[in-house]
């Protein structure tokens, strides 16, 4: 996606990519057919979610990504068995910085969480490291949706909001598998659901940034499973 995403390309071409690229190496893409608790199935591989859309949006030919948007690629997979759940968010030429900033500190909590996400602590520790980096800088910490617990399922328990209180909640143990995802917004963290039962935009329409990977609880630091390495050198590192 890091070589693809560029003023003029549609998300649709983008899930094309993807799909062709996920099934050339083995795997099958989860999301496809996935259905939403109102019985639609998800109609592709990749969640691409522009701007003030928040999480799931549908990849379609109408969106043609442009000079300063910010987009978020969702991605899961399986594979010999066993899933794979990663999200980034991506800047389509020069963004605005205030909108950069957004990202950078909600990669950011992304790491803070996975940092507190050690065996004999709790979720809350988790939640509580993400909340509260980036509620300190004026952001917006979406409540309904939350990361999750992965293995041979994609959306397995436990839950793991992304705000809460240190100490409550699950204890973790070593070898549990979740998936960490923060969606942060630059406004108000309230949201709403488009008309296709799917897309999740913020009320206030301003923008939202998503970053996620798939870790696994050990006795001391967590083992990043997913792995940003590759975009961040073809990005350059630029937050």
């Amino acid at each position: 996606m890091a070589r693809n995403i560029k003023p003029g390309v549609t998300t649709l071409q983008l899930d094309r990519i993807a799909d062709t690229f996920i099934r050339d190496h083995g795997a099958v893409p989860t999301f496809k057919g996935f259905p939403n608790p109102y019985g639609a199935p998800f109609p592709a591989s990749i969640c691409t979610s522009v701007n003030d859309v928040v999480v799931h949006g549908v990849p379609n030919q109408a969106t043609v990504l442009k000079e300063g948007d910010i987009i978020s690629v969702d991605c899961g997979t399986l594979l010999n068995g066993f899933n794979g759940d990663s999200c980034y968010t991506f800047c389509v030429g020069e963004v605005d910085p205030e909108v950069r900033q957004l990202l950078k500190t909600t990669k950011e909590a992304l790491y803070l969480g996975i940092d507190a996400a050690q065996a004999g602590r709790h979720l809350g520790d988790i939640s509580y490291a993400v909340q509260s980096h980036c509620e300190a800088q004026g952001y917006g910490i979406v409540r309904e949706l939350t990361g999750h617990g992965i293995g041979r399922e994609m959306h397995e328990d436990p839950q793991v909001p992304n705000y809460g209180r240190r100490g409550n909640g699950v204890m973790l143990k070593a070898s549990m598998c979740i998936a960490i995802e923060p969606m942060i917004t630059m406004g108000k963290r309230d949201i709403w659901l488009d008309a296709d039962k799917w897309t999740i935009r913020t009320r206030d329409g301003k923008p939202a940034a998503h970053f996620e990977h798939t870790i696994a609880i050990c006795k001391g630091k967590a083992e990043i499973l997913s792995s940003f390495e590759e975009v961040e050198q073809i990005e350059g590192i630029l937050y």
